[in-house]
């Protein structure tokens, strides 16, 4: 071979060479980036709720932070997609389809209204998509699209009425809510259950969604002098509510509340000396004491702050995400049918103690509390059920058919999941 046949094929295996590295570090870098799974998280990041929602947001991306940290998920990392429902029900159902159909998640963790998840429901039948849902709720509901990380009724409302009868020796009660599906299948359910128990129902209100003008219906509190207040009034009407019961002059001594929709997050952020001495029934507060949930508690104040607190919502949130993702790794894809019958096995030890999802209705497991509003701003638990309670989303007081024949009734008369005709604005109500 001369000179010039050698320099020629030192060029050619030269080049050779190249293309050869360059195809192996472009294959390297494709296989250390690898492609990341896609979710979507929905809840309001704007209107009256937004207030209790957005730390629900930053419970889920705390748990995708610590998964991605420690490796991901069969070697991929998350990516979520945040979506604002805007305290907006069919917002939420266009958001949902937007984060489905363009987005192309493979989950959705979201919603806090019944309102907002029984838009979003059709959206997930249509796509046969998955929910997971970590509101406490009314139950009446079992949709095999969604997995209910919050607490059915018996998980929270009914153990909390029959606790106000035997602890506080109440006889007579006044029920209010928020004028939209969950206080009014709430107040079904303890209405069945104050029946049951002998004892008197004095009255029965619903405050337009949003509100914050109660004063009215303070004066029938006033005027009625019942032995306990179960309240299901959420947002800024319950920081309201609790504001016009001090000017009334009405204590907690006087007069109890037992809230089903305050917790420590929205007691931060607001003045909760008006609420200290009322009640709260959830299946979580900061001040459990157990080694999980100090670690939980650390890592969320570490991530947003030391002034910040968890609540029942954060931690469902949080647990959400991780029973999720355990789902994934155990079914070993991200395909939405088989994480769904995975979810339905899976089991956690959380900041609240043991929850596991019931297959059967796809609700969890969890243990319940009741919690004395503290000037800490904390909760005092008087309370505590004896280990981890099994899920009844249909309270046995009715038939499942005559719960949902009571559902869909609603839905029928409001033209949707809030009673649009009373849902005036404030400067409205001042002026009827």
């Amino acid at each position: 071979m001369n000179a010039r046949s050698q320099k020629r094929w030192r060029f050619i295996v030269g080049c050779g060479l190249v293309f050869a590295l360059i195809a192996w570090f472009g294959a390297g870098q494709f296989f250390l980036v690898p492609k990341p799974i896609l979710v979507g998280v929905l809840h309001s990041q704007t209107g009256p709720i937004a207030v209790s929602e957005q730390a629900m947001i930053e419970a889920e991306q705390l748990a995708f932070e610590e998964i991605n940290a420690a490796g991901g998920i069969l070697g991929r990392p998350i990516q979520w997609i945040i979506a604002d429902g805007a305290s907006d029900w069919p917002t939420f159902a266009r958001e949902a389809e937007r984060l489905i159909s363009d987005e192309g998640v493979t989950v959705l963790f979201g919603c806090w209204t019944s309102a907002s998840r029984k838009s979003v429901l059709p959206v997930l039948e249509r796509s046969d998509h998955l929910l997971i849902y970590p509101m406490a709720y009314e139950g009446l509901e079992a949709c095999p699209n969604v997995i209910y990380t919050g607490a059915a009724p018996n998980q929270q409302i009914t153990p909390a009425v029959q606790w106000c009868q035997s602890a506080l020796n109440a006889r007579r009660f006044f029920l209010l809510g928020s004028d939209y599906i969950w206080p009014h299948c709430v107040n079904a359910i303890i209405s069945d259950q104050l029946m049951g128990l002998g004892v008197e129902k004095v009255a029965e209100q619903y405050v337009p969604f949003g509100s914050t003008n109660l004063k009215a219906y303070v004066q029938e509190i006033v005027d009625t002098q019942p032995d306990a207040i179960l309240c299901s009034v959420v947002g800024d009407s319950a920081i309201a509510f609790f504001r016009e019961l001090r000017k009334a002059g009405i204590s907690p001594d006087d007069i109890p509340v037992i809230t089903f929709a305050l917790a420590e997050d929205e007691l931060r952020s607001t003045n909760h000396a008006d609420m200290v001495g009322h009640y709260a029934a959830w299946n979580y507060f900061q001040s459990i004491d157990s080694e999980e949930n100090k670690r939980f508690v650390s890592a969320f104040k570490e991530r947003y702050g030391a002034d910040r607190v968890t609540s029942d919502v954060i931690a469902a949130a949080y647990n959400s995400v991780y029973l999720w993702a355990n789902a994934v790794r155990e079914s070993g894809n991200t395909d939405v049918q088989q994480v769904r019958n995975a979810l339905r096995q899976q089991s956690l030890n959380a900041p609240e103690g043991i929850i596991a999802v019931d297959p059967s209705t796809q609700h969890t497991w969890r243990p319940v509390y009741i919690g004395k509003i503290q000037a800490d701003k904390q909760f005092e638990i008087v309370w505590t059920s004896n280990g981890s309670v099994r899920p009844v989303p249909y309270p046995i007081t009715r038939s499942k058919r005559d719960w949902t024949a009571f559902v869909n009734d609603l839905q029928r008369r409001w033209g949707g999941w809030s009673n649009t005709q009373t849902n005036k604005s404030d400067e409205a109500l001042k002026n009827d």
